[in-house]
């Protein structure tokens, strides 16, 4: 009594631990299964289109509640306990427009009427399997969209649902699991206007009679499916003649009790064109010559599971469209059959035939005859059968030389030896498999011979009685797969490499091979290698700084390696150019070694790298020198079980990468733990406080500080860059002021010029057609070429008419720039009086649009130094010109002082 209590509660617990607490959400999906729900939640987004309520407590469903969900197209209520269908009627389907899915499976609904369903026309998949259906009058006329309906499990004693022809539009019904004793001519009458392609009959272990044209109303039927419902040979025999003259193509019997086919079993399937017969998993031991001949367009059988003692000539007879046979377990030694028997010639009909199963067969042996007329064969599995063959020579499969073969599976067949172009009429073959077997020879190629596009060899598990020599792949060079694990002996220190030669290998198994002898040539050439399997080898000693000669750094040139398994080799060290140039790996596998001090940069080519594995060593220190480039992009990492030194120097970075790191660390409280100081022995990692070794305090004053003069010289730097010359103006119009170079007492009346004007020859005729008319105004202007005292110094000129005008007027072109006067003299006099006198006195008229920069390098000008009111630019438009003269009065009349 105490046990079954301790049972009930241990039951309780597991089922209350995998309650979810919220529902998940996922593709416009709501998943509140499990969670033990009494009512459908109402705070779900209202535009799910997906709902899935199954394993809770609903007793009914309440269209009010599900209405606020109008998007929804997938409802599944399955494993509940509603009781009734009675919520559909009017509500359900009616707020659920888009409604197209609902399962209702494994509740316990009972009564089915017309009504319960009348509102939901827009259904295409209903499952009502597992319920106790009773159902009355025509449930389901209403469901003319419907295509697929499961009533399996309701314990039905009928396949009628209905009198009158409805599901119009109905391809799979599945009616498994039910108390049918027998189908009836006018079962199915309902299904005569339907689309039904797919029946499942399957689990009827009492049916006994099927009426003749119980199936004619379903003549579309392609597929019928009767697994593991028991019938006799009388009735498989009906069955078959009820099929005849229907679009049947697939027809299941699996484990339906078939003791022995005869000529009459299939004989109603002549006037059918069947493609797929599965006979798996039934009592066969005899199988009738001519058993299969009403089936001449079957292009798929399975005999798999069965007890066939003989395989005769006539067995397989008019089955030439045959493209896939299964024998897998078919022939098996027993008490009354310790040999089954395959007669030569037995397959010769099936001259179509591509997949050849055999799989745990036994026969007495191969003769050169036994495949023979398999002329389209592609693969063929014989793996762990008994054929009593030990030796491989190029007369055991000589009856499939004329086929194409392209995969040949020979696994755990005990073979013992290969000999001299044992496969050399295989030229089409791709993949050859000899895994598991007990070869014990010396490899010397030869073996190999003919095989000119082999891509895949497995030798793996040979008990580790091969030995290789130089010579040993010579004739497979478009091998791609080479797996070698748990299958050698001897040493592979030889040149050149038994390798060499596989230039297109891309995966090489040597794992298992207590290899401990090799040289840094052994991978050379293999340029397209990505997966190297070396596990479980004893490679320690190769990569000592110690070994004489140095760590045979036997990777090197592997630059598309993406998977590297090194696990259980003894490892102490990782020489520093171990693991260089491999910046495409991906998986790293050192688990299992004594790993302990381990060099920075060792892991500085892994940037690539996904997922590490090296739990089970004696890594004592995560430094960041070390292990910060392999645990950049990581997204898995197995690092647990290793005896770690929790102090800041040996595990503060790591510490801190697990806190803010997204990937995936399994077993991280449980299995990553402290073994010093005493502190913290025997206690996770994560329990360790970094903030023990921190005094921030000195550091972030010096972070402060060197990140202030860092800035301060960066914004300088810029400062001076782009806003230098400005800084160097104000600078010398300060420096002028202070030292009294400003004449505060000048009055601003005794200038006998209003501007001084500035321009290129070219540009006189623009003078005086704009400026001079403004001398009519009471203007004055002093222009060179007219109002010069003649005899008077030019330089002297400048100066004084410079200094008796209010404004220095430069009127600016190209060609003014490039005026040699106006750049050497009257632009730095004009600057001097800027700067020195402290008079704002240049107004500059823009002709042309020049570039800033264009004008200081020219003039030693710059916009900047002059107020932005006597800068003035010269209208494109005519209408515009007298706001232009406007803007120049002001300017001529402007102050001179600098404010």
């Amino acid at each position: 009594m105490n046990l079954f209590i301790c049972l009930a509660l241990l039951v309780a617990g597991s089922s209350f631990a995998s309650k979810k607490q919220r529902c998940e959400f996922k593709d416009c999906t709501a998943d509140c299964s499990h969670m033990s729900l009494n009512a459908v939640p109402d705070n779900l987004p209202k535009n799910i289109t997906g709902f899935n309520l199954a394993h809770n407590r609903l007793r009914s469903l309440d269209p009010s509640a599900l209405s606020l969900y109008p998007a929804l197209q997938v409802l599944d209520v399955g494993y509940n306990s509603i009781q009734s269908l009675a919520s559909l009627d009017g509500g359900l389907c009616s707020s659920l427009p888009l409604l197209r899915n609902l399962v209702m499976q494994h509740n316990v609904l009972h009564l089915l009427e017309e009504k319960d369903l009348q509102h939901c026309a827009n259904l295409t998949h209903l499952n009502l399997a597992g319920n106790r259906l009773k159902p009355r009058g025509e449930p389901f006329t209403a469901l003319q969209r419907l295509m697929w309906l499961d009533v399996s499990k309701n314990a039905l004693t009928s396949v009628k649902l209905g009198t009158r022809p409805q599901l119009q539009n109905l391809v799979s019904l599945s009616f498994s699991g039910n108390a049918l004793e027998s189908i009836l001519m006018d079962d199915l009458l309902y299904l005569s206007s339907s689309s039904l392609e797919v029946l499942k009959l399957s689990s009827l272990p009492n049916l006994k009679k099927i009426e003749p044209g119980c199936f004619k109303p379903i003549q579309g039927i392609k597929v019928l499916i009767m697994d593991d419902s028991k019938l006799s040979p009388q009735l498989t025999s009906l069955l078959c003649e009820e099929l005849s003259g229907t679009a049947v193509q697939n027809l299941s019997l699996r484990n339906t009790g078939q003791v022995s086919l005869s000529t009459k079993t299939f004989e109603g399937l002549n006037a059918t064109k069947l493609r797929t017969l599965n006979l798996a998993d039934n009592k066969i031991s005899q199988i009738e010559d001519g058993s299969f001949q009403w089936t001449p367009q079957l292009e798929a059988l399975s005999l798999e599971g069965n007890n066939i003692k003989h395989l005769r000539q006539g067995t397989f007879t008019r089955l030439s469209n045959l493209r896939w046979l299964s024998l897998c377990h078919a022939l098996v030694k027993t008490h009354t059959a310790p040999s089954p028997v395959i007669d030569d010639f037995v397959f010769e009909p099936l001259s179509r035939l591509e997949d050849l199963c055999m799989r745990y067969t036994a026969m007495r042996g191969i003769t050169a005859f036994t495949f023979s007329g398999l002329v389209s064969l592609k693969s063929l599995d014989l793996s762990w059968s008994s054929t009593g063959i030990k030796n491989i020579n190029n007369q055991t499969f000589a009856s499939l030389a004329g086929s194409p073969l392209e995969t040949l599976n020979l696994t755990y067949m005990a073979i013992t030896y290969l000999s001299p172009g044992a496969f050399s009429s295989f030229g089409n073959l791709t993949t050859l498999l000899l895994a598991g077997n007990f070869i014990s020879q010396l490899l010397t190629g030869s073996e190999l011979e003919g095989l000119q596009k082999l891509e895949k060899l497995d030798f793996s598990f040979n008990h580790q009685k091969l030995s290789l020599t130089t010579s040993s792949f010579i004739h497979v060079p478009t091998l791609k797969a080479l797996l070698l694990g748990s299958a050698l002996t001897g040493s592979l220190d030889m040149e050149p490499s038994p390798f060499h030669p596989l230039v297109n290998l891309t995966w090489l198994d040597l794992s298992n091979n207590n290899i401990a002898n090799i040289n840094d040539r052994l991978l050379e050439g293999l340029n397209q290698l990505q997966k190297l399997k070396l596990e479980h080898n004893n490679l320690a000693r190769l990569w000592k700084d110690a070994n004489p000669g140095g760590p045979v750094l036997f990777l090197r040139g592997l630059s598309r390696l993406t998977v590297l398994n090194m696990d259980n080799n003894g490892l102490d060290e990782i020489p520093r150019n171990g693991l260089q140039g491999l910046h495409n790996l991906q998986q790293l596998n050192l688990s299992a070694n004594v790993l302990n001090n381990l060099r920075d940069s060792i892991f500085a080519d892994l940037s690539s790298l996904r997922q590490m594995w090296m739990q089970k060593n004696l890594v004592t220190s995560v430094t960041k020198g070390v292990f910060k480039p392999a645990l950049a992009n990581l997204t898995q990492l197995h690092l647990e079980r290793n005896p770690y030194d929790c102090t800041c120097d040996s595990i503060l970075w790591f510490v801190e990468w697990l806190n803010h790191t997204n990937a995936s660390v399994p077993g991280l409280y449980e299995n990553y733990i402290c073994n010093t100081p005493p502190a913290y022995n025997n206690r996770s990692i994560m329990d360790f406080d970094p903030l023990s070794c921190k005094d921030m305090t000195p550091f972030q004053a010096l972070y402060v500080l060197s990140s202030t003069v860092v800035l301060t010289m960066l914004v300088t730097a810029f400062l001076i860059h782009f806003q230098g010359w400005r800084i160097e103006f104000y600078w010398s119009v300060m420096v002028s002021r202070t030292l009294g170079l400003r004449d505060e007492h000048v009055e601003e009346g005794r200038y006998e010029y209003d501007g001084y004007v500035i321009h290129a020859a070219r540009d006189g005729g623009w003078v005086e057609r704009q400026l001079l008319p403004l001398e009519d105004e009471g203007i004055g202007f002093f222009l060179e070429d007219r109002d010069v005292v003649p005899g008077c110094s030019q330089l002297q000129s400048i100066v004084e008419n410079m200094g008796k005008s209010r404004k220095i007027v430069f009127v600016i072109t190209e060609r003014l720039m490039q005026d040699p006067w106006c750049r050497r003299f009257k632009a730095h006099h004009a600057l001097h009086q800027i700067i020195e006198d402290s008079r704002d006195s240049v107004v500059l008229i823009l002709l042309q649009d020049i570039q800033d920069f264009h004008l200081h390098s020219s003039l030693l000008l710059r916009r900047g130094m002059v107020k932005p009111s006597c800068v003035l630019d010269w209208p494109v438009h005519k209408e515009r010109i007298p706001a232009f003269q406007q803007k120049l009065r002001l300017a001529l009349a402007a102050s001179n002082r600098v404010e």
